[in-house]
């Protein structure tokens, strides 16, 4: 097995050439002719990450954020991406990483979170023109009462606490979400006529909502995470005999952390 086998798998199901712009999803370390006997898959490719790797002889890690998003001016291990740079390469370990690929299909990030809810008719939020974009939308299968509403999101993720807006006073039937960073989408969840938009990094002004409409920041790992499993499903299916594994520090490794 090589580098390039893994890739192709990952990217008929998100294509690299969909990324955004500013995106680095694909192969961030290693080649494509690389030989692999081993995946590790995880969120973010931490110094943490390719230690598990190395210890369970993993020569690729799989995540959803790349590991490189620019150009770096220097390689240092007093950094935690310069340190999983050196402890990648000096173990032969090729990284990649299926972030917006992820993010703008529908079976994807998006796509996860409104199958969650047990949303139904879900359509792509802010459709790229061909089938692809980010962001999702549909219906709940009967509205709910928003503080209900909020309840019930808080359950779909596990999740202890969420930042609301104000609450609308109009029963909550159609549900916008984007995973990760979305407040540049609340204007589409508006024009979707969605009472309600999920999403994570909102800033204090984004909750300044008109009436009718409320939005909630789940957190962005607590909306992307499943990505993991899904990438772990996608290849595992492929790959049934191959030694496929995810992080056993996945639940853990949200960088933020609540009191």
């Amino acid at each position: 097995m090589r580098v390039r086998d893994i890739a192709s798998v990952i990217e008929e199901f998100a294509p690299l050439s969909i990324q955004e712009n500013w995106d680095n999803s694909g192969l961030v370390l290693g080649s494509p002719e690389q030989e692999v006997h081993g995946i590790l898959l995880g969120f973010d490719c931490t110094p943490e990450l390719v230690d598990e790797a190395i210890a369970c002889g993993a020569d690729m890690i799989v995540t959803h954020h790349p590991l490189i998003f620019s150009g770096l001016k220097k390689i240092s291990p007093d950094d935690n991406v310069g340190l999983a740079v050196i402890k990648a390469l000096g173990n032969g370990i090729a990284v990649y990483a299926a972030h917006t690929t992820a993010d703008k299909v529908l079976d994807g990030v998006s796509g996860a979170m409104a199958r969650r809810l047990g949303l139904e008719d879900i359509e792509v939020l802010d459709m790229d023109g061909d089938g692809t974009g980010l962001g999702a939308v549909g219906n709940l299968p009967r509205p709910l009462d928003p503080m209900e509403f909020v309840d019930y999101v808080k359950s779909a993720f596990s999740l202890s606490v969420v930042r609301c807006s104000r609450l609308p006073e109009v029963p909550v039937k159609r549900v916008a979400m984007c995973g990760g960073s979305g407040s540049s989408l609340i204007g589409n969840a508006l024009q979707a006529g969605a009472q309600a938009y999920i999403c994570g990094d909102i800033s204090y002004h984004h909750f300044f909502t008109p009436k009718g409409f409320m939005v909630i920041d789940i957190g962005h790992f607590e909306g992307e995470v499943e990505i993991v499993d899904i990438l772990f499903s996608l290849l595992r299916k492929k790959f049934p005999t191959f030694a496929i594994r995810t992080s056993e520090r996945l639940g853990s490794s949200n960088p933020v952390h609540y009191f």
